[in-house]
C-alpha cells in the first residue's frame, strides 16, 4: 500500500460521544447502546469484558457479523456570509466483526475479536468547507486476542493484546494551495477487565483500554498555485487516548437485566498536531502544513443504560440509551470533525433458532447536538470564526448476526 500520513482524524476513534469510535462490534452492543462489560451474553465477551469469559458455560463460542453505518449530511450556516455555507456528503460504511470464546483449560479462558472500533468518512464539495476538508477517511481494523482467569467463584481478571491497522485518506484545496495524502499504520496497545460477581445477581465490571499513538510515517504532496512543489518523506503522532469503563448490572427471575456504565475518555492526551517533512516545504505553505495545530482536546465522559428481558427460551429483546459529551473545544473545531454532545437510542433481538445457533439485529440512533459557535471564538479556520451553526449529522447503525455455541 502506498505510505503517507492522516490528519487529526486519527485521534477521532475513541468514543461515537466524543469524536468518531464505534464501539458497538456486536448485536448484543448495538441493541444496548454499549451499556455492556458487567452482563455480557457470548463470543462478544472476549471483546467487551475478557474477564466475563470465566463464568460462561463449558462451551466454545463463536459471532459473527456486520453493522452498517449510516452518516447523514452535517449542515454548516454561517451567521453573516452565505458564501461559507456547506453540507457534507452522506456516507455509508460497512463495517464486518467477529468474536471466539474458548472452552475452559481450568481456570484459564481464551478468545479473540477481530473489530473495526473506530472510523470516519467526511467529504466537502463547497468552497469554505473543501478548503481544509475535502476528504477525511479513516479506516480502524483492531485484532484483539484475550485471556481471563478465574482467582474465585465470583472473581476474575482478564487482559489483552490491542493489534491495530489503520489507514486513511486527506485531502484539502483552497484553490491556491492543495494537499493530498494517504498513509497507513500498525501499532499496538493492550486491555484490562475485571469481573464480580455479588449475590442476588448483582455485577460490577470495570474496563481499561490503554492510549495508542498512532505515529504515521509516509509521502505527502503539497501543492501551490496548481504546481506539485513537495513529494517526499513526512511524519505526524497523534494519540488514541485511553479509556475507562465502569459498570453494574442487576438481573431479576433470569429474565429482566439492567445494566448502567460510565465510561472515560482521556482525550486531554490530544494537545496538538504537528507535522515533520523529511525536508523543508516552501515557505508559503508553512503556515497551513507545517506549524503545529493546537487542539487542547478534554477528558470526555459517557452514561450508558441497557435493559435485556428474556421474552422466553428462545426470544431476548434489548433497548439502551446513552448520553455523552465531545471533547472538541469551539477554538480548534473543524470541519473534518465537527463533534458535538449527542445522544443514542438503540434496540434489539436475539433469537435462538436452536441449541446452537442464535440470529439477531438491531438498530442504534445517534442524535448529534447542534453546535453554535459564536462569532470570534479564536478558531483558526475564518468560516468557523465568523460565526456558524453546525446542525444535522449524527448515525444510524444497523447490526446483523449469528451466533454459535458448541
Amino acid at each position: 500500500m502506498k505510505k503517507g500520513i492522516m490528519l487529526s482524524i486519527a485521534a477521532s476513534t475513541i468514543v461515537m460521544a466524543a469524536g468518531y469510535k464505534i464501539p458497538e462490534q456486536s448485536v448484543n452492543s448495538t441493541a444496548l447502546s454499549a451499556a455492556y462489560i458487567a452482563h455480557t451474553m457470548g463470543a462478544d465477551t472476549a471483546y467487551y469484558n475478557p474477564a466475563a469469559m470465566s463464568f460462561m458455560d463449558d462451551k466454545s463460542y463463536l459471532e459473527g457479523g456486520m453493522t452498517l453505518a449510516h452518516l447523514p449530511s452535517i449542515e454548516f450556516t454561517s451567521d453573516l456570509n452565505p458564501a461559507y455555507n456547506g453540507k457534507s456528503k452522506v456516507e455509508n460504511i460497512p463495517i464486518p466483526y467477529g468474536h471466539f470464546v474458548s472452552k475452559p483449560y481450568g481456570d484459564w479462558r481464551w478468545g479473540i475479536s477481530l473489530t473495526a472500533p473506530g472510523g470516519l468518512s467526511k467529504r466537502w464539495d463547497t468552497p469554505a468547507q473543501k478548503a481544509s476538508a475535502e476528504e477525511f477517511t479513516l479506516r480502524v481494523v483492531e485484532l484483539s486476542p484475550s485471556f481471563s482467569y478465574k482467582l474465585s467463584d465470583n472473581f476474575s481478571l482478564g487482559g489483552g493484546v490491542r493489534l491495530i491497522y489503520s489507514d486513511g485518506v486527506v485531502k484539502s484545496d483552497a484553490g491556491t494551495i492543495a494537499r493530498d495524502m494517504e498513509g497507513d499504520t500498525l501499532t499496538a496497545g493492550y486491555n484490562l477487565a475485571m469481573l464480580y460477581k455479588l449475590p442476588s445477581d448483582i455485577n460490577l465490571a470495570a474496563t481499561y483500554r490503554s492510549k495508542v499513538n498512532l505515529n504515521e510515517k509516509g509521502n505527502a504532496k503539497l501543492y501551490y498555485l496548481g504546481s506539485l512543489v513537495y513529494n517526499g518523506g513526512a511524519n505526524v503522532e497523534v494519540p488514541l487516548p485511553a479509556t475507562l469503563t465502569i459498570g453494574a448490572s442487576k438481573t431479576w427471575s433470569d429474565k429482566l437485566t439492567v445494566e448502567v456504565d460510565w465510561e472515560r475518555a482521556y482525550w486531554s492526551a490530544y494537545k496538538e498536531l504537528d507535522f515533520e517533512y523529511d525536508s523543508a516545504i516552501p515557505a508559503p505553505l508553512v503556515p497551513y502544513f507545517d506549524n503545529p495545530v493546537a487542539k487542547n482536546w478534554k477528558d470526555s465522559d459517557t452514561y450508558r443504560l441497557g435493559i435485556t428481558y428474556k421474552m422466553d427460551d428462545a426470544l431476548t429483546l434489548m433497548g439502551g440509551y446513552a448520553k455523552g459529551d465531545s471533547p472538541v473545544p469551539n477554538n480548534t473545531i473543524g470541519f473534518e470533525l465537527p463533534d458535538s454532545d449527542a445522544t443514542y437510542y438503540s434496540a434489539g433481538f436475539k433469537y435462538k433458532y436452536n441449541d446452537k445457533l442464535s440470529l439477531g439485529a438491531a438498530i442504534l440512533y445517534a442524535d448529534k447536538d447542534t453546535l453554535h459557535i459564536p462569532a470570534g471564538s479564536g478558531n483558526a479556520n475564518a468560516a468557523i470564526n465568523a460565526g456558524g451553526t453546525f446542525d444535522k449529522g449524527g448515525a444510524i447503525l444497523t447490526t446483523v448476526g449469528a451466533s454459535y455455541e458448541f
